[in-house]
């Protein structure tokens, strides 16, 4: 049997609303540690968006190191292969890989060419062995495809599906060729797939945008399972149980406050595949008020902040982060000041406050309007995008204080 670890999406140097994440993901590290050595795993697979920015700091690069040398340092016989994802830079995560594969570290973070322009599938392509040191599966490792390495196909109905199969097609018969003693076949791919559920507020469009999902049938049907990256949701594609997202390891969004994320247990034994997924403890809390994406009078936020069972013996780091989301009739300058007034001495940290007014909340495009543009002053503008967005008239001393920036700008002031 060969037991693999599915992960990605790690986004090492994240910023949550200006907080840094450093201390959730060295959490999550050290568990994975852990959960390696006690689960004895064979393989882990990165499948991309190591690093939150194509320029990540010092202390992420510093994080991922570190994890890296420990891992194969408690596991020499573990195989470790890090894909490059779409915030990833190429050349960045590629230009350490000869030191790292010493390692015993495959990294791939683009498709590299060779001398003659054609694509190094070699490169591409790692053996995992059990703990014996005994070849049981070959990985063809993928990375994130950009538009730049898909050959042209002029005739194709979707040019950009067709030449992302085309080259999963290549890889394909590159990992046959190395297969001769019965060994299974993998994937890695950073990509967005069909009918895929995305975390809106935490990911990037790619590869020509969502609009562009790719199906399937990109992956030849002779392959023991596809490791994704990209959704940060864990989830299958479609009926496909072999075609995975991990998702993320920590939430990268109030939209996933409510989500228990994890990493996939795949193990591959006499040509059967088992996956099982293994919860990632949080190691700190996300509280969004009230839950989902409803609002909530300022009143109610605040009973329902006082209400909270919280832990007052935490330290700093561990406190829980908040979201507040609240429906106002109309602005409240003070808001801000009310709110930390109330949560003044709660064990928490305040992110961030939505708000929501009872206004249509359309943009003017989307509105009938009888009268033409030239036809409109500046303050009708005014009044009506008020109107719209809040439900009633724009307050006297607004209006004029808006008069009073348009003569100054007329004016040349």
């Amino acid at each position: 049997m060969l037991r693999i670890f599915h992960t990605a999406d790690w986004h090492l140097g994240h910023h949550l609303h200006g907080v840094s994440r450093h201390f959730e993901h060295q959490q999550f590290l050290t568990w994975l540690l852990q959960t390696l050595q006690d689960r004895q795993a064979d393989a882990l697979i990165i499948a991309g968006d190591i690093f939150d920015t194509a320029n990540p700091s010092a202390a992420a690069q510093a994080q991922l190191y570190e994890f890296l040398v420990k891992a194969r340092t408690q596991q020499p016989h573990l195989d470790i292969v890090l894909i490059g994802g779409n915030h990833d830079s190429a050349s960045r995560l590629d230009a350490p890989s000869p030191i790292l594969k010493a390692l015993g570290v495959h990294v791939v973070g683009g498709l590299a060419r060779k001398s003659d322009g054609k694509i190094d599938w070699e490169r591409l392509i790692v053996p995992l062995t059990d703990a014996q040191g005994a070849v049981k599966v070959w990985c063809g490792a993928m990375p994130f495809l950009r538009n730049a390495d898909l050959p042209g196909d002029g005739e194709a109905e979707d040019p950009l599906i067709a030449g992302v199969k085309d080259l999963y097609g290549q890889l394909f018969e590159a990992l046959q060729q190395k297969a001769g003693n019965g060994e299974r076949l993998i994937l890695t791919g950073h990509c967005y797939m069909v009918n895929g559920c995305v975390s809106e507020l935490s990911e990037r469009k790619i590869l020509g945008g969502n609009q562009h999902a790719l199906p399937a049938d990109i992956f030849p049907g002779d392959i023991a399972y596809v490791a994704l990256g990209h959704l940060h949701l864990a989830q299958k594609v479609g009926p496909h149980e072999h075609i995975r997202y991990s998702g993320s390891p920590i939430p990268l969004s109030f939209d996933e406050a409510g989500y228990r994320h994890q990493v996939l247990q795949v193990d591959i034994e006499d040509g059967q595949v088992e996956t099982a997924a293994v919860q990632i403890p949080r190691s700190v809390g996300m509280i969004r008020i009230p839950d989902g994406k409803d609002f909530a009078v300022l009143s109610d936020v605040i009973a329902q902040l006082k209400s909270l069972d919280l832990d007052r013996n935490l330290p700093i780091e561990r406190t829980p982060f908040v979201e507040l989301r609240i429906r106002l009739d109309k602005p409240e300058p003070g808001l801000r000041q009310q709110i930390e007034e109330a949560i003044a001495g709660l064990p928490l940290r305040l992110l961030k406050i939505s708000t929501a007014y009872r206004g249509s909340q359309q943009s003017l495009a989307d509105i009938d309007i009888e009268q033409r543009l030239e036809e409109l002053q500046p303050l009708d503008v005014f009044q009506r995008c008020y109107q719209n967005r809040y439900g009633q008239d724009a307050p006297e001393a607004l209006t004029a204080l808006f008069s009073e920036l348009v003569e100054s700008v007329q004016g040349g002031d």
